[in-house]
């Protein structure tokens, strides 16, 4: 699994692997969906906003490199998660966005949320 963009470690990809194979969930925050994206075609992830060059998303360009990685981006707000059902697999942006703590701890209990409902 190497590419230009991401090289995951064999122990990263194994664990991966064997989660899904289990069927169990996972939340993913901050840069962490990136992940997600190198691994599973076509797993629908966020990292927030997709608009570069604001000061509120300084990181909005890796929705992009999301995509070129065969994942896709869905834009959300800093306080929502998006759960990809399909995949068992919950993110959010956190760290992403520019914004009060506040606003990364709705998403990042979103994601929690998320996760366990899909874990029952």
């Amino acid at each position: 699994l190497q590419s230009r963009l991401l090289c995951l470690h064999r122990v990263l990809r194994k664990q991966w692997y064997q989660r899904r194979v289990r069927g169990k969930p996972i939340g993913m925050c901050c840069i962490a969906p990136v992940i997600a994206a190198r691994i599973i075609p076509g797993v629908e992830v966020t990292v927030g906003s997709d608009v570069e060059g604001t000061e509120k998303w300084p990181y909005a360009g890796t929705a992009g490199a999301i995509n070129t990685m065969g994942g896709k981006h869905v834009v959300t707000d800093v306080s929502q998660a998006h759960v990809d059902s399909n995949n068992k697999v919950v993110t959010t942006a956190a760290y992403m966005c520019e914004t009060g703590l506040h606003e990364i701890h709705d998403g990042i209990g979103e994601m929690v949320s998320e996760v366990l409902k899909l874990a029952k």
